[in-house]
């Protein structure tokens, strides 16, 4: 016919093929679409979990894996029985109780309360005569040099130099640094200074904080950011020593981190470095080591952690917040020391607070960056609020400027010559008390010093049938304060300029508190012979108010009777 023209036969047939396997109906394309779609879902949720199953096998072991499962279950299932009615009445009345006696230390009956604001302002003179009975109330003698820590200077002339540099700057806030430019120089400073302390680079920068707590926490979202901009991490994982300070616990729990702990195991009581390099993978934002850490004053190997950091390019952090104005000391003291700070390339950012051996008021700390860049990542920006565009450097808008010019006061009057003075002293005391422990026929027959600390953290455990609780009571029973610790049990001392004046009264007490517990030990023992059991039957339970949180609830697979015994004490502050 004009105008058409026949269609090739093999095409003809392929169009008829076509149509026939086109489906009849259109359920059937749909049915197709959702299994495909349920099989990709399927396969990335298995891909992702084998993914991290040989993480956890690469990282832990085979045993070590099954034993995380076995500790994981034996918590869970300890955990529902003790919401068990019987069970959970029981244990919530031991509770009671010790928040009852807690509560009556930190709460002295018969005290005036002051519930709401006094109808009229009290004259200067009813003000200052309530602040003096308030200063003076009973409590135990950090002057005198019988508290663990806590007070690290306490020198009457530098304690008026603060007192006054706080006074000119009372109402100073750094966020306004053009109202406040003194105050913008002096914070300025400080980091500086203590960049310059800790071998920081050309390029490093800084950031003065409220505490160790804030500075560890800025340079782990620092990591943190860093690796989700550049890495794009979104499943963020840190490692850390178990004796690693809480803070880093927090900052996990806080920002959302998976957090693998790494055993320190004795005699050195380091980080095992081998473990740390297992668990590293592509989420890995940041290790950690401590220089010294806090349980056991003990300085992790940094150096291997550093060269570790480097081959892998991922950040290290040295938590440097005890070690703070003694560690940089210890060569020019002439005491052992190990590398920790910015010399060692692979090492990131640092945490020191000045508010301990740097004498500083309470209130004051850093956290160094080797490069601006890296301090950049813990800033707040928002060019969007009503409010106009606001920017922080951390966590706290307002900040008092007061405690940052009482610190610059109180580096600039110490000086390099008084904390090298210091650090001689203090360092110098610890050592004489360890080396008394080591030499005193009883104490060396009864007491274990852990690890080999450097520093001013000197930690001991009980060598023999002695419990370590019982005489951290002791002690307490004498007038002191010092640190009960766990995993293993132990006590430990942070010698303070204050301790440092007084370590003889403390080694002799610790003499005395030795030798009544082991005539109580050697009491105990005649005791059960007599009964016809033996003598030898391991560690006694501690029965003082030591071991009602770390001997007997501390020991239990579930934490929940800890944390609420915990969370009753943190109610207690706020009791008035």
């Amino acid at each position: 016919m004009p105008g058409t023209s026949r269609m090739p036969v093999s095409l003809r047939q392929s169009i008829d093929s076509v149509k026939r396997s086109r489906p009849r109906n259109p359920m059937q394309v749909l049915n197709l679409n959702v299994d495909l779609i349920r099989n990709i879902v399927f396969f990335l949720f298995l891909l992702r979990w084998t993914r991290r199953a040989l993480w956890k096998l690469k990282g832990r072991g085979l045993f070590g894996t099954l034993f995380e499962l076995f500790t994981d279950a034996r918590r869970i299932l300890y955990g529902y029985f003790l919401r068990l009615p019987g069970v959970r009445t029981k244990v919530r009345a031991q509770i009671d109780d010790a928040l009852t006696k807690m509560q009556a230390k930190m709460i002295p009956a018969g005290q005036t309360r002051y519930l709401s604001l006094p109808k009229e302002g009290w004259t200067e003179e009813a003000v200052r005569k309530e602040l003096e009975a308030l200063a003076t109330m009973d409590h135990t003698r950090w002057e005198d040099g019988y508290v663990s820590g806590a007070v690290y200077s306490g020198e009457d002339e530098l304690l008026k130099l603060q007192t006054e540099a706080y006074g000119k700057f009372t109402v100073a806030n750094p966020i306004h640094p053009d109202v406040f430019p003194g105050v913008r120089k002096m914070e300025a400073e400080v980091v500086a200074m203590v960049l310059s302390l800790f071998n920081a680079p050309p390029g490093a920068a800084g950031v003065s904080t409220s505490g160790g707590t804030e500075s560890i926490l800025m340079a782990i979202l620092s990591a943190r950011q860093k690796a989700y901009h550049e890495r794009g991490v979104t499943e963020p994982e840190m490692i850390i020593p178990e004796t690693a300070h809480t803070a880093f616990r927090k900052a996990a729990e806080y920002f959302k981190i998976k957090l693998h702990l790494v055993a320190c195991p004795a005699p050195t009581y380091q980080v095992d470095t081998k473990r740390v390099a297992r668990l590293i993978n592509r989420n890995t934002i940041m290790l950690v080591g401590s220089a010294p850490n806090f349980p056991h004053g003990i300085i992790d190997d940094i150096s291997t952690l550093s060269k570790l950091a480097l081959r892998k390019k991922i950040p290290l952090h040295v938590d440097c917040c005890l070690g703070s104005f003694l560690v940089p000391f210890l060569d020019k003291a002439g005491f052992d020391s190990q590398p920790f700070d910015f010399r060692l390339k692979g090492v990131t950012s640092i945490s020191c607070d000045t508010h301990k051996y740097g004498f500083a008021p309470k209130g004051n700390s850093t956290v160094l960056y080797r490069t601006a860049e890296l301090r950049s990542y813990q800033y707040f920006v928002d060019p969007s609020w009503s409010g106009g565009v606001y920017a922080s450097p951390g966590i706290a808008g307002s900040r008092p400027g007061a405690l940052i010019a009482a610190c610059w006061a109180s580096l600039m009057s110490v000086g390099e010559e008084g904390y090298l003075k210091s650090c001689t002293q203090i360092v110098g005391a610890t050592k004489k008390l360890a080396e008394h422990i080591r030499s005193h026929p009883t104490l060396q027959q009864e007491l274990e010093i852990l690890g080999n600390p450097l520093v001013s953290v000197l930690a001991f455990q009980a060598r023999g049938d002695l419990n370590i609780y019982d005489i951290a009571d002791g002690m307490s029973s004498r007038g002191w304060h010092l640190n009960a610790l766990q995993n293993p049990p132990a006590i430990h001392v942070a010698v303070t300029a204050p301790v440092a004046k007084n370590w003889e009264r403390l080694a002799q007490d610790l003499e005395g508190v030795v030798e009544e517990e082991r005539e109580k030990e050697r009491v105990r023992q005649v005791e059960a012979l007599k009964m016809g059991t033996s003598g030898k039957t391991g560690k006694q339970k501690a029965a003082g108010d030591t071991a009602a949180l770390y001997g007997v609830a501390g020991s239990l697979p579930n934490k929940s009777v800890v944390v609420d015994l915990a969370r009753g004490f943190l109610d207690l502050l706020y009791k008035a």
